[in-house]
Order: structure tokens, then sequence, then C-alpha cells
């Protein structure tokens, strides 16, 4: 079964809104077994929104639309779908009903345009929307359907989850192409797409089930493994040996699977570990820190975060000796080293975790570019340094640095382990 996505919004057009609806639907297609091909974005135009339904129409069994349903006069969803289907709009009574409960239930009164959202393609079903005020419809028509639902993510997500799911599901089966289409993502870090490519080489060419892909990303790459099969167990068969093939092949620069982030990996580690860290920040500037703290639970192994800026503050917090800051400068191994051990002595903590570098674009010099990064580790009776030199603007090298320095600190606690 193919299936298309269109969402409808100006604001998507103009950047002003990012668009995690698609991606949300995306996921969905392709875990009830739906081949998504298409996705097209497109402004409150009416015009151009019914030529890219229709598009989508004429090539696609289903058609998932978001956007547009709200009471005002730009909200043309409802008008499109009815002009791509060639039927004309019909007021129904169930989805007046559903509106007119949700402002009861919110003990407010209910303007006229609010009628609006009651408006629904001839011969269309309703779908509930149990968190808002705009019911969705499905239409269908030539053995084809276009499912229209709001562009609030969280309206979305509920009437996907409790009603648009099963119907995608039912129509496959009735068709007699249900089924799943699986993923499997390993995380890696530390190669880059090409050196990553290159291993996975014979495993990237030449398959049709599963696929496997790479994508970059800021300091990392995703390999994303993809099988179609009857079912999840029969999906996951096919999966498990092209996984572990990769895994021999990439080794330790996979730090995690699907959904995993280096931080939330890192932290998993210090907890086993039973280790307290401390981290000093540089040019970094609480990049490494921020990043720690959006796992929950990091508190028991975080200690503290210090910003250094300064030679004078890593001086002072950290007990980074002049001389090193005189014969090497901050951005050197020597500092760098210093200032893991000294924010570790600092806040009594088992390891220590140092940034320090040139995030540009000005300040480099033939013998210390902009991108140059140290990193460095000490505790519990060992230490590793590592040179980096990042390309990209400054807000790039402070996100590599950021991500190298978590890396850093994920290998170091690998070996101790």
């Amino acid at each position: 079964m193919r299936a298309e996505i269109v969402t409808i919004g100006t604001e998507l057009l103009l950047g002003q809104i990012v668009d995690t609806n698609a991606a949300y639907l995306a996921r969905i297609l392709s875990a009830v077994g739906y081949d998504a091909h298409f996705r097209q974005t497109v402004g409150d135009n009416y015009q151009r929104a019914v030529e890219a339904v229709s598009l989508a129409l004429g090539r696609s069994d289903v058609v998932l639309v978001s956007g547009g349903l709200g009471p005002t006069e730009d909200d043309v969803t409802r008008e499109v779908v009815a002009g791509a289907a060639g039927v004309p709009l019909e007021l129904s009574a169930e989805a007046l009903d559903q509106v007119e409960a949700y402002f009861r239930r919110l003990g407010r009164e209910m303007l006229a345009s609010q009628r609006r959202q009651a408006l629904v393609p001839r011969g269309s079903r309703v779908i509930p929307n149990p968190v808002g005020t705009a019911p969705g419809f499905a239409w269908e028509g030539d053995g084809r359907a276009i499912v229209a639902l709001p562009g609030v993510p969280a309206e979305l997500e509920a009437m996907t989850r409790s009603w648009v799911v099963p119907y995608l599901q039912e129509r496959a089966r009735r068709a007699g192409q249900s089924g799943v289409i699986l993923s499997r993502v390993l995380r890696v870090t530390g190669p880059g797409e090409a050196a990553v490519e290159q291993a996975l080489q014979d495993l990237l060419h030449g398959r049709s089930n599963p696929t496997v892909a790479t994508y970059a990303g800021t300091g990392e790459v995703h390999v994303r493994i993809t099988a179609r099969a009857p079912d999840e167990q029969a999906a996951r068969a096919l999966l498990a040996p092209v996984e572990r093939e990769a895994l021999r092949r990439l080794r330790d620069a996979v730090y995690g699977f699907d959904d995993q982030t280096l931080e939330s990996v890192v932290v998993d580690l210090l907890r086993r570990a039973s280790a307290r860290l401390a981290v000093a920040e540089s040019c970094t500037g609480g990049l490494v820190g921020d990043r720690l703290t959006n796992v929950p639970g990091v508190s028991e192994c975080l200690v503290e975060d210090l910003v250094v800026y300064s030679n004078e503050a890593k001086m002072r917090h950290l007990g980074v000796d002049a001389r090193i800051l005189s014969e090497h400068g901050a951005v050197s191994e020597p500092c760098a080293l210093a200032m893991a051990r000294g924010v570790a002595a600092r806040a009594a903590a088992d390891l220590g975790l140092a940034i320090t570098g040139i995030a540009g674009p000005g300040g480099g010099t033939p013998t210390k570019p902009v991108g140059l990064v140290y990193l460095a580790v000490a505790g519990r009776g060992d230490t590793r340094v590592e040179r980096h030199v990042f390309g990209g603007d400054r807000i790039q090298v402070k996100r590599r640095s950021a991500q190298a320095a978590l890396d850093l600190l994920r290998r170091f606690l690998l070996e101790a382990s």
C-alpha cells in the first residue's frame, strides 16, 4: 500500500514552525507497512493545495493531510479535499455534536465561526478529536482515501493513535497487503559518513530486504536497517543478522540504538560505574552540561559543570598553573589535562572532563587554527587527552566539541569497566 503525506500551512513554508507532524506520520506509516514515496508541503492557498492533494491522490492509495482544519478563513483544508475529491462540502451532524460538546466541557460559548469545523466532504467518516475542537475526516472513493487531521501535534497524534492506525491497518488487510516495515538505527560517533559507508559498502548496495542506509548528523552518523515482513517477529529476524554484521565492523563506534542519545548512554555508564563527574568547559560554554542535564536522574552522577572561559577563571577556579598558560596557552594538551584534574579535585568527583578550544571565527594562528580543540578526562588513576580540529562555523565547532567530549568520556568508562 502506498501513502503520501501532505502538510498544509504557510507557516511551514516560511520556516516559522518545524513540521514535526510529517515526521510522526511517516513513522506511523512505516509501522503499519505502508510505503511513503512522496511528501509535500503547501501553503494556505486553495488552488495550490488542491493541486498538491490531487497529485498525491493520483499516485497513492491513501493521502494523509495535516493542518488547515481550524475555524478561520485561511483554514482551507476542507474545501481543498472536497475539491480534489470532486464532491461538495456538507455539514456533519456528528462533527457538529463533537465541536459543541468540546465547548460545553470548557464552559465556553461557541462562536458561529466554529461551525465551519463541522463541514466535511460528502460521504466522509468523521474522526473524533479527543483533545481539541476540530474533528478530522476520512473520505473514500475509487479505492483511494484522503485522511484529514488537525495541525496541532497533540491533537493529530491522539487522533492517529486512536482512529487512523486501526483504519490504515483495516484498509491494508482488505487489500491483502498487511504487514510491517521495521527499522533499526545504529548511532555511530567518531568516524565520518564516508568512513562508515566504506566499512559497510557491501551491506549498503545491492540489497532489497532489509535495506541499509547512512545519514550524517552533527558529530555522528546513523545507520538505518529497514526490513519489510508480514509481522514484527519476521521483520526482526531479517534485521538481526545484518545488524550483527554492522556491529562487528563498526565495533565501539556504535554508541547506541534507535532513539538513544549519547548523553543518556554516558549517564547510564556513570551510574553503572558509581562514578561522580565534574565538567570544565571553555569554548563550549556549557553545552556538555546542558546535554547531560537533559537526562532524567543525572543528579546521581553529575556534581558540577563550570564554564571557565578566561585564563583567569581557569587559574582561579581550577588551579591551572600560570606557567602552563604562558608556555603552552589555554588551547593545549597540558591545559586541558590540568582543567580535568582541577575540576575533579575541586568537586571531589571521581572523574573530571574538560574542553578547551578555538571556536572562531577569529583567534586562530598557523600553529593553532580555528577549530582546534583539546579534550581531557582524568580520574581513578588514569587520564586521556585528545586533539581535534573541527570544521564549520562557531556553532558547529562548539557542537562537535561537545559531542567528541561526551564520546571520549563514554570510551573512557567502557575501557575502565
